[in-house]
């Protein structure tokens, strides 16, 4: 593509889109529903909380609908895709983002099967209903998107409950695995996993004040000086939803400011180290 015509596509990179974002009524489904519709697509909000995703709408426009939706319920989904077929013709970008969480117990021991249940019931099965009703749709147009969010506890331990791990781990599984069947219709699967951003997901289980687990986290990231917003997840979002990633299918994509790739023993030891000498 030519430098103008590069130039001509900004602010419209998904012009002609439409794209269901579960969970889309507050934090990372909220900024992405913001940003596709600036980048002139047009947005199917489906969330549980009514209220708040249909204020979601009615500032941003008419681009932007709402849907009620509890992703663990197969009819919901089932509804909320046919719902945007029926409202705007077509389904380009699935966005599977909604999730849950479950209070973080240093012992599997004291961990209750009802939390466990309940946070893959909405990170694992919400996701495979979701895949599973976009491709239901997506298959017969030859074409599509679909986009999981995944978390840095999809390729490490220890950084959040058993439940959430397992659920985030299996994802990028559910990911891989629909990429391997749905790309002989060009249809591309992919995961988006950020680390960890202090949202209304979480707040919830928070013991100190969220600005403080902001600054102990950008203490534990190796790429100082940045600090990861919510926006960052929505402008990974637009480039899988868009034709830019047209050749990119079955990957798991890590946004944690080299967190994963860093032993951070090893800067524990240099640092004793340093103390020493």
């Amino acid at each position: 593509m030519s430098g103008s015509k590069i130039l001509a596509s900004i602010g419209r990179r998904l012009e002609g889109k439409v794209a269901l974002i579960t969970g889309g009524a507050a934090g990372i489904g909220k900024s992405t529903a913001r940003l596709f519709t600036k980048h002139r697509a047009k947005v199917v909000i489906a969330d549980i909380q009514d209220n708040v995703g249909q204020s979601v709408c009615n500032d941003i426009g008419a681009d932007a609908s709402f849907v009620h939706c509890d992703v663990a319920i197969e009819e919901n989904i089932r509804d909320a895709v046919d719902s945007t077929v029926s409202k705007f013709g077509k389904l380009d970008i699935m966005f599977n983002n909604a999730g849950a969480l479950d209070p973080r117990k240093s012992k599997i021991t004291d961990n209750e099967a009802a939390d466990f249940d309940r946070v893959l019931d909405v990170n694992v099965r919400g996701a495979f209903l979701g895949t599973k009703h976009a491709a239901r749709v997506m298959v017969p147009a030859q074409r599509g998107s679909i986009i999981n969010n995944g978390s840095v506890a999809s390729v490490i331990g220890g950084v959040a409950s058993h439940a959430y791990v397992a659920s985030k781990h299996a994802l990028v599984g559910l990911t891989k695995s629909a990429a391997a069947e749905l790309g002989m219709f060009g249809i591309r699967v992919n995961c988006i996993s950020p680390f960890l951003i202090v949202s209304s997901l979480i707040k919830p289980y928070a013991k100190i004040d969220p600005e403080e687990i902001n600054r102990r986290m950008r203490g534990l990231t190796n790429l100082h000086g940045v600090a990861l917003k919510e926006e960052d997840i929505a402008l990974a979002a637009l480039y899988f939803g868009s034709d830019e990633s047209g050749y990119v299918s079955g990957q798991n994509f890590v946004i944690d400011g080299g967190f994963s790739a860093v032993s951070h023993a090893f800067g524990l030891f240099n640092q004793n180290v340093e103390a020493a000498q």
